[in-house]
């Protein structure tokens, strides 16, 4: 096969795949690149991306008319693609077996990519570095067009959704102030499960893999400032059954998780619940437990690429009377929405605060409480231009 149409091939597919997602990228040199690292020279995979040009998410019978393949050579490309980090293959609730192409990142093959044991080699430093330059490509493009996609980054959906911590650093339960019941809610609206508790236990299947923004950041240079642990990226349901089908995670029990989602707390980590299509109202997919200076979600953010957009149902609130002004609060906070002002009293800024605790877990005047009440956190990326 001459190189031209190798090109071609490869044009086509990061085509189809810098579509997916709530954000589409830019099909450039950087995207070709990570395509042809994570694929490699194969031309058989590269045209079954093509089947996914109209519909992300299909059945085996739906890629027997898009791809014009049968249905063992359907099987194998898409088996091969979903280790790769490519492709979602997991049964519906029905039974039926779904082939849905993933997007670059959040959650794709980026993800996918760095939440396995790491090997340490040259193709994970430069599929690393490779991210790193898209997301700057990314930050670029929208500085020069922010005015314009401001619109629509206020009318997203929430990208993930914050659970809090519920005690102290000494085991105290951190105070919480129940929703005033004047105030109205929408009748379908059904409150998620508020604790990693609550969500542990609904699931049989639950696996755990490494934080694929810790292991990324390493490989760049860049070791947890925190010393954060790694071994905490969770998956539930079929989400679970396929990060262990893969390699990319591996099964545990209820206890296993409980301990380390204890473990992730004691480390100040930020519990963040993944749902299907960011609908709240179904049951979570995964929990990413994040650290303040490593997390992708909030650096992107901090470095002017994208806006936070989270669902949460807790607000901080300090005490003024109890708050000694120490600034322990200010250091934890991975948003900066809680500050010490010119009183000495810690603040807090409330279209900041997307509720995860950790303030109230580290306070030790036990001076901050979590208010009830759902909210959408809107952060716009800072203007750099």
């Amino acid at each position: 096969m001459n190189v031209s149409t190798m090109d071609e091939k490869f044009l086509k597919a990061t085509e189809v795949v810098c579509k997916q997602g709530m954000f589409p990228f830019p099909v450039n040199d950087t995207t070709l690149a990570i395509m042809r690292i994570a694929v490699g020279e194969n031309p058989e995979e590269l045209e079954f991306f093509t089947a996914f040009a109209e519909k992300p998410s299909q059945t085996l019978e739906e890629l027997k008319q898009t791809s014009g393949l049968e249905g063992d050579k359907i099987e194998a490309l898409a088996s091969s693609l979903a280790a790769k980090g490519f492709i979602f293959n997991q049964p519906n609730s029905s039974g039926v077996m779904v082939y849905r192409l993933l997007p670059l990142m959040n959650v794709g093959l980026m993800e996918y990519l760095f939440m396995g044991p790491l090997k340490g080699d040259e193709r994970e430093k430069e599929l690393a570095e490779l991210f790193e330059r898209l997301l700057k490509e990314v930050r670029d493009g929208v500085q020069q067009n922010y005015d314009q996609l401001l619109p629509l980054f206020e009318s997203s959906p929430p990208v993930d959704r914050t659970v809090p911590a519920r005690t102290t650093e000494t085991g105290e339960r951190i105070r919480v102030i129940s929703l005033d019941k004047s105030v109205e809610v929408p009748d379908e609206f059904v409150l998620p499960s508020q604790s990693v508790e609550e969500i542990i236990e609904k699931f049989d299947d639950i696996a755990v893999g490494h934080c694929f923004c810790r292991q990324r950041q390493k490989t760049l240079g860049n070791p947890c400032a925190t010393d954060a642990p790694v071994l905490n990226c969770f998956t539930f349901g079929k989400s679970a059954r396929h990060t262990t089908a893969q390699g990319f995670a591996k099964m545990i029990t209820k206890e296993e998780a409980l301990r380390i989602m204890k473990e992730a707390e004691e480390a100040g980590l930020v519990h963040k619940a993944f749902h299907p299509g960011a609908n709240v109202n179904r049951p979570e997919t995964s929990i990413c437990n994040c650290c303040k200076d490593c997390c992708d979600t909030l650096n992107i953010w901090r470095n002017g690429a994208m806006p936070l957009v989270n669902s949460t149902y807790h607000l901080s609130v300090v005490d003024p009377e109890a708050c000694s002004g120490c600034g322990t609060c200010e250091e934890k906070c991975p948003t900066e929405a809680i500050q010490v002002n010119e009183e000495g009293i810690a603040q807090v800024t409330a279209d900041y605060c997307f509720g995860c605790g950790v303030c109230a877990r580290f306070c030790p005047e036990e001076a901050i409480s979590l208010k009830e009440g759902l909210r959408k956190v809107f952060i716009p990326p800072p203007r750099l231009r």
